[in-house]
């Protein structure tokens, strides 16, 4: 059955004509259904066909069965399923338990997600490497191995055109790229393929999220800094931790507790001892007076403890996951557990409850969903032998102590055909849920196993969004197709080194193709490795200073890495931080744009430069929306960078009297001490800054100040930016709720009149918050300004306090084209005091100096 959706959106949907089929379920990611029975029907009535829409052509045959795609602009195939006897790898296999279908590609095209895994080779697919996708609880230091989440999703970059193709089928699989076809290799469900035309990048990005959910918003204070660790063994740690960031004038929004706060490792308690609840809610008190936020984490599996209360409402609603009749038993941290099935109504109720229960008993801002792959520290059917207690104090908490033994081997449990599980080809039912298990429903864990952290995610949000109706928060390491329209995710247990640092960029980039723009990784690294980790940290806290999600981590194991630790870390962290606190109007912008088409925060150049090849594997830099490009250094004991540079000018943002100006993308090495990250803004936008701060809620009540960026040396030129307002605690992030305020920027320069203006949307929220533009600032001026004027709402307005001046700076920078010398003239106009919520003019005469 092939239906054209949307005008770019073609979805394919190949299932068994005579009986039902597992798909992942419709009111989990909803989409039309189909009548696959009359739809087979229908179809056996001609040999081949082709049906075309307004972007996208179907064409199929049927003996053999066969289909293609292909793009009605330019005829291109983007998909072709036709075998040949020449090539073994095409044939179309369609079994009960192994489906096999490839398609042909050509050999320039370049292909990106397909996951999650850590991609040693850059954001690019690479030929000949294996991806898997089956969410399985290895760390994310094990490269081209099946991690956390399931993505069978991929974006083709060709023609200067791109397309998306999403298999929405959550069984295990083997994705084999050979460079010239790509062959999945699938051990249930059912073939259901949804193309999405692009052509454009964001276009992809647009169109996938339209279908999958567009991307949660985020609070405004998600965009702060975040302090985690597994270890504060008390809540005086805790404590410190946040005086220290204070006293070191860290930027800190956001503190965590691991698992150090529960009693016993058992969700939604608190140690009596360490964490006395009078105490926390003391301290809780203390710092959400000062705008600060406190999350917790909480693991699935639910320990098994008649004294539980948890566990007894849960048994008493019949909530667990079966085996055999009967909950089937793991071992996680609090030692026996069974685990909720988050596919039973009944389950995501008694959820709710238990998190409206435990939200009562502590204040917490947000939850941290781990472990959700499902991980189980033992594999088989488990039984609690008597008189022993898992973990049983003499070993680490991972190790098993349940008595196993192995699963009677039905088809479930040992397939035919062997994914390459852990990379290895481990059992799939290997330190997880018994494949054999079965959900609400008779739905048997075999199938539904990589969907398990996207329907906790789901209830999870359901549970916060209930609470006092605020924007939910929520940090999940298992993800699957849909996942970013409930969560945020973190890259999971990466490891203190060079190579892990590298690897962050290209994972948080995937994770904005696959519609969850909340992502960064633990700053630092979770895993220990051998010291010396300063000179690491001090390069991570600037690179992790631009992750959408900012957040410090460390294992229990781990020396002591807080940014304060080392004199020369923090003064990196007080640097880079300090200018993301500036951006925050900028990043919660971007925020709102990914909410409403799904184009990600973090982003590659080719998004912004897709004619420019030569960006189409780089994996070293990113940009923030589209005007914003970071070039982190990335290996030990530089202090230059090198750097890709599109076509254009390109000012530093810590000193934008330096300007880089490209004629066509080239590198070019770049000064980077110890303390210093470049970030560059591209000519032709207008970023809102603010004046940052400690703390968000601080950072955000300060005067904002405009950067227009035109070309170098433009007599002509135009440049446009946006900023977006809301009342963050709102549960939806939208105009029209009379707490929300949207601003379009303009600025033009021409017949030597430069010009700057605003459109403002709903201006009641920003002009009831105060918010006042104190300052503008044009880069890459020919000449000084002449003659200013400004108008608010169309009336003239006193300009005896504004200050117009002017910095003149010789662009000397050469690449490897030679750039012509220049004068980069710098006009700020200081001491203004325009209301952010009405609409201004400024404009004033450019005087050209040679």
């Amino acid at each position: 059955m092939n239906r054209h959706e949307t005008d770019s959106r073609l979805r394919v949907h190949i299932t068994d004509a005579e009986k039902q089929r597992w798909e992942v379920p419709y009111n989990l990611l909803p989409r039309e259904t189909i009548s696959t029975t009359k739809s087979a029907k229908e179809a056996i009535k001609f040999k081949s066909a082709e049906y075309s829409g307004k972007e996208l052509i179907f064409t199929y045959q049927t003996d053999p069965f066969s289909f293609s795609i292909k793009r009605r602009s330019n005829g291109d195939t983007l998909f072709d399923s036709e075998s040949k006897e020449s090539d073994p790898f095409s044939n179309l296999v369609f079994k009960d338990q192994y489906l096999e279908i490839s398609t042909k590609l050509p050999k320039d095209a370049s292909l990106y997600g397909l996951g999650e895994n850590s991609q040693p080779h850059g954001i690019k697919i690479q030929p000949n490497e294996p991806y898997t996708l089956y969410t399985t609880d290895i760390s994310a230091i094990n490269l081209n191995a099946d991690l956390y989440g399931s993505h069978p999703v991929y974006m083709d970059l060709r023609n200067l055109k791109a397309h998306g193709v999403l298999l929405l089928n959550s069984n295990g699989m083997d994705v084999f790229y050979r460079g010239n076809s790509l062959t999945y290799k699938v051990i249930g469900g059912i073939f259901d393929f949804y193309f999405f035309s692009g052509p454009s990048p964001l276009g992809v990005v647009d169109q996938y999220t339209a279908f999958v959910g567009r991307p949660a918003p985020m609070p405004y204070w998600a965009f702060g800094f975040h302090q985690c660790r597994w270890g504060y063994h008390n809540l005086s740690v805790v404590e410190d931790v946040v005086e220290n960031y204070k006293k070191a004038k860290i930027p800190l929004d956001v503190i965590w507790n691991d698992d150090d706060h529960m009693d016993g490792h058992k969700d939604f308690t608190l140690n009596p001892t360490n964490y006395p609840r009078p105490k926390l809610l003391a301290f809780l008190e203390k710092i959400h007076a000062r705008g600060m936020k406190y999350i917790v984490i909480i693991d699935p599996g639910i320990g098994v403890n008649k004294s539980y209360g948890v566990y007894n409402r849960g048994l008493a609603n019949d909530v667990f996951i079966k085996y055999e009749d009967k909950p089937y038993l793991a071992q996680v941290w609090p030692g026996a557990v069974n685990f909720p099935d988050f596919l039973n109504p009944k389950t995501v109720d008694w959820w709710v409850d238990e998190i409206r229960r435990f939200h009562e008993l502590v204040p917490v801002d947000g939850l941290w969903i781990d472990m959700n792959e499902a991980s189980n520290f033992c594999s088989g059917l488990c039984t609690i032998p008597e008189g022993r207690i898992c973990p049983n104090g003499t070993g680490p908490g991972w190790v098993c102590c349940l008595d196993c033994k192995n699963i009677t081997q039905t088809r479930w449990d040992d397939p035919p055909y062997k994914i390459n599980a852990s990379g290895t080809q481990v059992p799939i039912g290997y330190k997880t849920i018994a494949t054999s298990a079965y959900h609400y429903n008779g739905v048997l864990e075999y199938d539904a196993h990589s969907i398990y952290g996207f329907s906790q995610s789901v209830a999870t949000h359901k549970a916060l969004q209930g609470l006092e109706g605020k924007r939910p928060f929520i940090l999940t390491r298992s993800t699957f197709v849909g996942s970013g329209h409930y969560a945020a995710h973190w890259t999971g247990d990466n490891k203190g080194t060079w190579d892990d640092l590298k690897l962050s960029i290209s994972t948080m980039l995937n994770f904005g193709i696959f519609g969850v723009p909340m992502v960064g990784s633990d700053i630092c690294g979770f895993y220990p490795a051998a010291p010396p980790l300063e000179e690491l940290c001090n390069r991570w806290i600037e690179l992790g200073a631009f992750y959408p999600f900012s957040r410090d981590h460390a294992n229990f194991y781990s020396p002591r890495q807080e940014l304060y630790q080392w004199e020369s870390v923090a003064e990196s962290a007080r640097n880079a931080l300090g200018m993301r606190y500036k951006l925050l109007p900028y990043l919660y912008t971007l925020n709102y744009e990914a909410h409403r088409t799904g184009a990600p925060i973090a982003r590659p150049l080719f998004f912004s430069f897709p004619n420019e090849t030569k960006l189409y594997g780089l994996s070293t830099q990113f940009l923030l929306g589209s005007s914003l490009m970071v070039s982190p250094v990335l290996d030990k004991g530089n202090t230059e960078v090198k750097a890709l540079f599109p076509p254009g000018s390109w000012y530093n943002m810590f000193d934008m009297t330096k300007v880089i100006v490209s004629k066509e993308s080239h590198y070019l090495s770049l000064n980077a001490p110890l303390h210093v990250i470049n970030v560059h803004l591209y000519q032709n936008a207008i970023i809102p800054m603010q004046q940052g701060g400690l703390i968000s809620k601080e950072a955000r009540t300060t005067p904002f100040t405009l950067i227009v960026a035109f070309p170098l040396g433009a007599t002509t030129g135009e440049a446009t930016g946006n900023l977006f307002l809301d009342d963050d605690e709102l549960p939806e992030m939208k105009l029209g709720s009379g707490y929300s305020t949207y601003i379009d920027f303009y600025a033009t320069v021409s017949q030597g009149t430069v010009k700057v203006w605003s459109d403002v949307q709903e201006s009641k929220f920003a002009l009831e918050k105060g918010w006042t533009i104190e300052k503008v600032v044009v880069l890459g001026l020919r000449g000084i300004g002449s003659d200013y004027k400004v108008e608010v709402d169309g009336n003239g307005v006193d300009s005896s306090k504004v200050v117009f001046g002017s910095t003149e700076h010789q662009y000397t920078e050469k690449l490897e084209d030679g750039g012509d010398k220049m004068k980069n003239v710098m006009v700020e106009v200081k001491g203004l005091e325009l209301e952010l919520g009405k609409k201004f003019a400024m404009s004033w005469k450019m005087g050209i100096k040679s």
